[in-house]
């Protein structure tokens, strides 16, 4: 329970069901630094705790900050010296929430772990094909598999594509199948302390400044060139120096704000080159001159991998909500996958998660090369 409605909601709807419902609050991160970082964790558990006593159930914070710190903060730093995007709600749910923190949740007796992530899980039985070759062995096994959240606008599987059956089997979304607004409105109607409270947005660690400003104190600043792309009615290319920068690792691929140079006309980064140190800009309608219809990926996770059949004709998204488009994933001879575009997969970025659906099924993902 974070201490915000959709946890409190989630919560609240497994009670209601009989099922033995203890709130755990997460403390992953309390470090401050005046006028840079403010995490709220103190009022978020304070939240927490009047929305458990309401429920009527028991809240316990477990303390992860350690483990917070080497298994994400420290990915988080790192991507970003080697110029990656990196996505650290994905690594967050992988390594503490569905990793230590499940783990810990079974050593203690729970048979389950509950989030308040938007976003659909069903369980289906479907024989056992190992029947043949092993005895004593299940005449049925279960299949979890996840779906998009029926609130469109909400949905958080893309999140969600590490899980493994080992996982999910013990995992439960109670909100899948509500809407934001349904979700608000149970949680007024119960009286909730967290009922109308405003979601968090973004990392925890970075609080209301920008992302720039939060990394400059972590990560050493290094002056270079901005160099503006243009091509003419040829197509042929020209560059020019348009103004300096402290950072390549500052700025992420297809960012229009931030970049600070003045003419009038909004320009995108187009093109990181980290070891000089430069940043190349271009205008809109030139982005997707710098982007590829084809990219590798790693650390690729199939959800049902015994369903999944290369090369994989299905949808995909490498941002949170971006729309979903037609891709083809190839499978080589040594297990190495690649994606396949119809168009340049305009401001994709190394380090970001890349996740694929087939209708509403996600299927899995994997992290950009």
């Amino acid at each position: 329970m974070s201490g915000g409605v959709d946890s409190s909601v989630a919560a609240l709807l497994l009670k209601r069901q009989g099922l033995n419902v203890v709130g755990v609050f997460m403390r992953n991160w309390t470090v401050k630094v005046p006028g840079l970082i403010h995490c709220p964790w103190e009022e978020d558990q304070r939240f927490a705790r009047q929305a458990a006593a309401q429920i009527g159930i028991p809240l316990y914070t477990w303390d992860f900050e350690k483990e917070y710190q080497e298994e994400v903060f420290k990915y988080f730093l790192e991507s970003y010296k080697k110029g990656e995007t990196p996505n650290p709600d994905v690594v967050c749910n992988k390594k503490i929430k569905f990793g230590l923190f499940l783990k810990k949740a079974k050593k203690l007796g729970a048979d389950f772990i509950a989030t308040g992530h938007y976003a659909r899980l069903k369980r289906a039985r479907i024989k056992n094909k190992e029947l043949r070759i092993k005895k004593n062995k299940p005449s049925f096994i279960i299949r979890n598999s996840l779906f998009m959240a029926h609130d469109v606008n909400k949905d958080q599987s893309y999140f969600l594509w590490t899980l493994t059956q080992k996982q999910l089997k013990h995992c439960l979304f109670p909100l899948g199948d509500l809407t934001k607004p349904e979700v608000r409105k149970i949680a007024k109607r119960a009286g909730l302390v967290t009922a109308a409270r405003k979601d968090s947005q973004g990392l925890c660690f970075v609080g209301p400044i920008s992302l720039k400003e939060f990394l400059r104190p972590y990560l050493e600043e290094k002056s270079g060139r901005i160099v503006l792309v243009e091509f003419n009615k040829n197509g042929i290319k020209k560059e020019r120096l348009i103004g300096g920068h402290r950072g390549v690792h500052l700025f992420t691929l297809g960012q229009r704000q931030g970049i600070r140079v003045g003419g009038g006309t909004p320009y995108y980064v187009a093109k990181k080159e980290i070891k000089k140190n430069i940043l190349y800009v271009c205008a809109k309608k030139d982005l997707p001159k710098f982007f590829p219809t084809k990219i590798k990926i790693k650390q690729a996770n199939w959800i049902n991998s015994g369903s999944v059949r290369f090369p994989l004709k299905c949808r995909a998204r490498y941002r949170y909500r971006q729309p979903l488009q037609s891709v083809k994933v190839i499978k080589n001879k040594t297990n190495k996958f690649e994606v396949v575009f119809t168009k340049p997969a305009v401001a994709i970025t190394p380090g970001q998660s890349i996740v694929f659906y087939k209708n509403k099924t996600l299927l899995g993902g994997g992290v950009i090369e």
